[in-house]
C-alpha cells in the first residue's frame, strides 16, 4: 500500500483527477456490461418467452373450447353399422372404396386407390364433425396422376 501512496503522491493534482476519472469512467463501463446489459438481456428473453407462453395459453384454450363444443355436440346416430354408413358416405362423396372390412366394434378400415387430395379430406373432416367418427389412423401415399392413396380407420366416438 506504500507503494502506491508514494506513486499516488508522485502524480501531480491534474493527473490524480484525469487518474480518478479513468477509474470512474472504468466502473462505470465494466458496471455496464457486467450488470445492467445482462439484466437487460435476461428481461428481454423473460418477455419473449412471456409472449410465447401467453400464445401458447390461449391456443391451449381454443383447443379446449373445440373439444368442449364437440364434446356437448352430439351428432345423430349412424342409423346403420359403421361399415355401411361409411360406404355410403363415400359413395355419395364420389369414392371409390378398394376395401373396406369392420376393425373391431365400432371401427371400420378401408382403402381408396385413388382420391384428389382437397375432396378427401373435405370428406373425412365432414365425417368427424357431421357423423361424429373419429380419425384413428390415416396414411397417405401420392399417386403420379396427383392423387393420393389412402389407408383409414375409423371409429366411432367413445369407442
Amino acid at each position: 500500500m506504500t507503494g502506491f501512496s508514494s506513486w499516488w503522491l508522485a502524480r501531480t493534482r491534474r493527473e490524480q483527477i484525469l487518474l480518478l476519472v479513468l477509474l470512474v469512467l472504468l466502473a462505470l463501463t465494466l458496471a455496464w456490461l457486467l450488470v445492467v446489459r445482462p439484466l437487460g438481456d435476461r428481461l428481454a428473453d423473460a418477455r419473449e418467452r412471456h409472449g410465447a407462453a401467453l400464445i401458447a395459453l390461449a391456443e391451449a384454450k381454443a383447443g379446449a373450447a373445440d373439444i368442449g363444443r364437440l364434446e356437448r355436440r352430439r351428432p345423430d346416430a349412424l342409423g346403420a353399422p359403421v361399415e355401411q354408413a361409411v360406404a355410403q358416405s363415400a359413395s355419395a362423396a364420389g369414392f371409390q372404396l378398394s376395401r373396406i372390412q369392420p376393425d373391431g366394434p365400432g371401427r371400420v378400415s378401408l382403402a381408396i386407390e385413388a382420391a384428389k387430395p382437397q375432396a378427401l379430406f373435405a370428406w373425412v373432416s365432414g365425417l368427424e364433425t357431421q357423423r361424429g367418427l373419429i380419425v384413428d389412423r390415416l396414411s397417405a401415399t401420392s399417386n403420379s396422376d396427383r392423387t393420393l392413396s389412402v389407408q383409414l380407420v375409423l371409429r366411432t366416438r367413445g369407442g
